[in-house]
């Protein structure tokens, strides 16, 4: 899915979090200094993200220029010389030959201040999908699975928009019938006007 999508233009961005993990893991394993190192060089990026959180975006980029890109490139020229006193087949070598293969695209949140240093929030999103997804393997036809993935965006965009997607249900279909078809965007997550019943009825 990842490489269809950058094969059609979007650019991909790399996740420290998951560069993380494979240290830590070992670091779990085995007390290995370097991993504890490289575990410690990313904890560095992350407490640069905790003072840019919530700024604009054109600051975002400015800090981490300023402040981040110094410590990626001592991590890189680190991680290539560790890379030569280690196997490459070990874990050690696979979690930085991995973090060396994804380089460009774990620099990339670096100058663009609207991309996030991991993709844990989207993770955090799709957990119900991965919990469920022998599920939806039984939608009963393909265009059933469409329609799930289709109501599966319509409650996600409910949320974000503050709506409790029960609540947001439950008004749609008692307006549906009412509505006109070139008035149904009035029902969309950010234009529809709830009123206090209709949310205190689905909690």
């Amino acid at each position: 899915g990842y490489n269809l999508a950058v094969e059609q233009g979007v650019t991909r961005a790399g996740c420290w979090a998951h560069v993380r993990r494979k240290f830590h893991d070992i670091a779990e394993a085995t007390q290995g200094p370097v991993a504890i190192e490289a575990i410690e060089r990313i904890k560095q990026l992350y407490l640069i993200e905790k003072q840019v959180h919530g700024l604009p975006p054109n600051e975002r980029a400015r800090i981490r220029q300023e402040q981040a890109k110094p410590l990626l490139d001592d991590f890189h020229a680190w991680l290539d010389t560790t890379l030569r006193q280690c196997s490459k087949g070990s874990a050690l070598g696979k979690a930085i030959n991995y973090a060396r293969k994804q380089w460009d695209s774990l620099e990339l949140y670096v100058d663009d201040g609207r991309v996030e240093i991991d993709n844990n929030a989207a993770e955090r999103a799709i957990r119900p999908l991965a919990l469920g997804r022998k599920n939806h393997l039984f939608a009963g036809s393909e265009d059933g699975g469409h329609y799930g993935a289709a109501l599966y965006s319509i409650m996600g965009t409910a949320k974000l928009n503050g709506i409790d997607p029960k609540a947001y249900l439950t008004a749609v279909f008692k307006r549906i019938n009412n509505t006109p078809i070139n008035q149904v965007d009035q029902l969309l997550p950010w234009n529809i006007d709830m009123d206090s019943t209709e949310v205190s009825e689905a909690v």
